[in-house]
């Protein structure tokens, strides 16, 4: 997979005219990746709940998680993040430099909402992987995102040995996107870390709550329905617990993360008014 230095790609480079005979075909050419029924889901409920381990190598995903790094605005978590673009062929591309940011009317949490935040960039011999490669293109067809919108994906999680919450006073909330999904890496000695979708933020129209086992994955219209996850503890208390997910999202609302894109991306297409 190709990475672009993002302070150095042109405003032509990114902004792609539509092509609807080629996307038509590359759509196509992916529309098996996910099952009819998740298709149908996510069109007519807004949300589908599916396995995904029968496509990707989940133990060959495993040994990058020993490498992440402490998230730097979080003590209790660990993070990497890239973004990506499909380019005119459908091939995902990694745009380096941009940052993460979300504006307070999507986090609550007073250590990351309406903050510029770095981290460090996914591996490029994870981004590089075929069954990662082949991942991100079905979820960008599932969505139908565009060429040049772009992705964002995140490894993050927590491990430990005492009550943690995963999402840091966060909350029952929006990513700030149109589409996002989680994927459960590992879940290691875990107790609690249920993860639950609802109508309204207060939780009180909940549409489902179930412990997540790796390779499960929520797909969620985040401009329609919130999310949240419940704090997690060892289940083996003479042991640590580990949990790790990817979440990948875009077609941002926030205006503040388009904003950023923006300078960084100036060719982007993005969710702007």
């Amino acid at each position: 997979m190709e990475t672009f230095i993002a302070n150095n790609v042109s405003q032509n480079h990114l902004q792609i005219p539509p092509q609807p005979i080629a996307q038509q075909a590359i759509h196509q050419r992916q529309r098996r990746y996910w099952d009819a029924r998740v298709y149908e889901e996510v069109r007519g409920d807004n949300w589908s709940r599916t396995n995904v381990d029968n496509r990707i190598d989940l133990q060959g995903w495993l040994p990058h998680l020993k490498q992440l790094p402490r998230d730097p605005y979080v003590d209790t978590r660990w993070k990497r993040m890239s973004w990506f673009y499909l380019d005119q062929s459908g091939e995902p591309r990694v745009l380096a430099g941009c940052p993460m940011a979300q504006g307070g009317a999507f986090n609550d949490a007073d250590t990351m909402a309406d903050k510029v935040r770095h981290y460090a960039p996914l591996e490029d011999q994870f981004i590089q992987r075929d069954d990662v490669s082949s991942f991100i293109k079905g979820w960008a067809d599932l969505w139908d995102i565009q060429p040049g919108e772009p992705i964002l994906m995140q490894i993050n999680g927590v491990r430990g040995d005492e009550l943690t919450d995963p999402l840091q006073g966060q909350g029952i909330h929006k990513d700030g996107s149109q589409f996002l999904s989680v994927l459960v890496i590992n879940r290691e000695n875990v107790s609690g870390a249920t993860s639950s979708l609802s109508f309204d933020k207060q939780g009180r129209q909940e549409i489902i709550s179930a412990d997540l086992a790796p390779g499960e994955i929520l797909h969620i219209k985040d401009d329609q329905i919130y999310h949240s996850v419940s704090s997690l503890k060892p289940l083996d208390t003479s042991q640590p617990f580990e949990r790790f997910i990817i979440i990948i999202n875009c077609r941002f609302n926030d205006q503040f993360q388009n904003r950023i894109l923006r300078e960084h991306f100036p060719g982007a297409v993005l969710n702007e008014w």
